[in-house]
């Protein structure tokens, strides 16, 4: 089973917001995840990110890989 770090979309109809996930990389983005790792909102920009920073060191420690966005938000946050 291979892990990635990804996003799943909420809200409602022209109003997104993000969870962070860990899920299963065969899973569908917004079907079963394993944990919610954060949320990010793209409507305030870097104030909207809000990270587990020890969670995702722990799913980064065990092979999985984030996909380009959240690596992304990941460098921002720093």
């Amino acid at each position: 089973m291979a892990v990635k770090i990804r996003l799943t979309r909420m809200g409602g109809h022209k109003k997104p917001f993000y969870r962070v996930v860990a899920a299963d990389s065969e899973s569908p983005r917004d079907g079963r995840f394993l944990e919610v790792l954060g949320h990010y909102d793209p409507a305030k920009d870097l104030d909207g990110v809000s990270l587990k920073i020890e969670r995702i060191k722990y799913w980064l420690s065990k092979g999985a890989k984030p996909t380009l966005t959240v690596s992304q938000l990941l460098k921002k946050k720093g």
